[in-house]
């Protein structure tokens, strides 16, 4: 159904409702996500109001997919969104590591972005790295 949605449209920032629009789910839901998601963390800006960036709008897409498409529990999606991240950071060939390892091992450099959703200086081809990433995610799903 992912194919049913419309494209992303070359923005920096989408208002909430365009996001319900983009990802076929409605506002209410998308703030209740935002709670049980941790990787959602949209910029808020005058009056709390929510600006969402690409990468969220992909990562709402996916979360989206696991619910409504593949039969997913909130919880469930949670998991597998945690195990695909865990995917894209260790590179193939190399031993998977052990969460207590994994911690000792993260580069705090390789985060997309930081509380407020804002690129940190630097990081820039890292989150580009990210975003590519995210992308073929949905396309292989």
């Amino acid at each position: 159904m992912n194919a049913a949605l419309p494209s992303i449209p070359a923005k920096r920032y989408f208002t909430i409702g365009e996001v319900a629009d983009l990802c076929g789910v409605k506002t209410h839901v998308l703030r209740y996500w935002e709670q049980e998601f941790t990787q959602l963390r949209p910029v808020k800006r005058r009056g709390n109001r929510r600006y969402y960036q690409h990468h969220e709008v992909l990562m709402i897409r996916r979360i989206r997919d696991l619910l409504y498409e593949q039969g997913f529990t909130i919880s469930g999606a949670r998991n597998k969104l945690q195990e695909l991240a865990h995917q894209d950071r260790v590179p193939l060939g190399q031993p998977v590591l052990e969460s207590a390892e994994l911690h000792e091992a993260d580069d705090p450099s390789a985060t997309f972005a930081d509380a407020h959703g804002s690129v940190p200086v630097g990081n820039s081809v890292t989150g580009l790295l990210k975003e590519l990433q995210e992308i073929r995610l949905l396309l292989t799903i």
